[in-house]
């Protein structure tokens, strides 16, 4: 069958973002990507993709800034036809206390996780609702429901992502297009697993019922649900997959 509808993923060339491209890939979308002007490999990640029978569009763009943002999305537009669905994956962590934060990473992170956030979606409300059909994904955090000490800035920013959801979800349900929130808990990323084994073991694991960390498939799983027609009531919801470790 011929993929007609088109997907973005931002920041996909992470473990989630991986995952996600992927997971919508097999779901039935021709899928592109963001990467951040920083990374130095882009062309090895796309080859270890095609390589597993995935072939994506990608393109280098600092999502939190407005005008690379509408430059990016009109070359898309003019490349692949059309948008259908946008997933607000991209996102950095700058830990420290509120004591010893620098300005520069407050609002670095505020403008890289959020910031894009709006750049992002208002730049796809347009090619969504003349077609009056869309899908807006936004990858928020279990952190964001629960605060983690260090995380002021990470934490806020992702709390902020779901308030924008709610409202964006009320603007546009009227259009045929849903904007939902994911919020996962620890996954079995790198930047997870890079991490001491021994802090794994003592302080992330026992706080997860289900003992275990999460998997980036199951996430793109839940993702690829909200992507499709099946899941048109869902709006404005924010759907915690963390196994249990902050129940709302």
């Amino acid at each position: 069958m011929e993929k007609l509808r088109v997907a973005l993923v931002t920041g996909g060339m992470g473990g989630l973002g991986t995952a996600l491209c992927r997971r919508l890939d097999a779901a039935g979308f021709r899928v592109a990507t963001t990467y951040s002007p920083a990374n130095p490999s882009p062309e090895g990640w796309l080859a270890a993709q095609r390589d597993e029978g995935c072939r994506l569009r990608a393109y280098k763009v600092d999502v939190s800034n407005y005008a690379d943002t509408e430059w990016m999305l009109q070359q898309l537009l003019a490349e692949m036809g059309r948008l259908d669905l946008l997933v607000n994956n991209a996102g950095i962590v700058r830990d420290a206390s509120v004591r010893d934060m620098a300005f520069a990473d407050w609002s670095g992170v505020l403008h890289t996780n959020l910031d894009s956030v709006f750049n992002l979606s208002k730049q796809a409300l347009e090619p969504m609702m003349a077609q009056r059909w869309g899908r807006i994904i936004n990858i928020s955090s279990v952190n964001a429901q629960r605060g983690a000490p260090g995380q002021a800035n990470y934490a806020a920013a992702k709390a902020g992502m779901h308030g924008f959801t709610k409202a964006l979800a009320l603007e546009v349900a009227r259009h045929g297009i849903t904007v939902n929130t994911v919020s996962p808990g620890y996954l079995r990323t790198r930047r997870v697993t890079q991490l001491p084994a021994v802090e794994v073991q003592s302080a992330i694991l026992p706080q997860i019922p289900v003992g275990r960390l999460g998997e980036p498939a199951e996430v793109a799983g839940l993702v690829a649900y909200l992507a499709s027609d099946a899941a048109g009531f869902v709006t404005g919801a924010n759907i915690a997959i963390n196994g249990g470790q902050h129940m709302c």
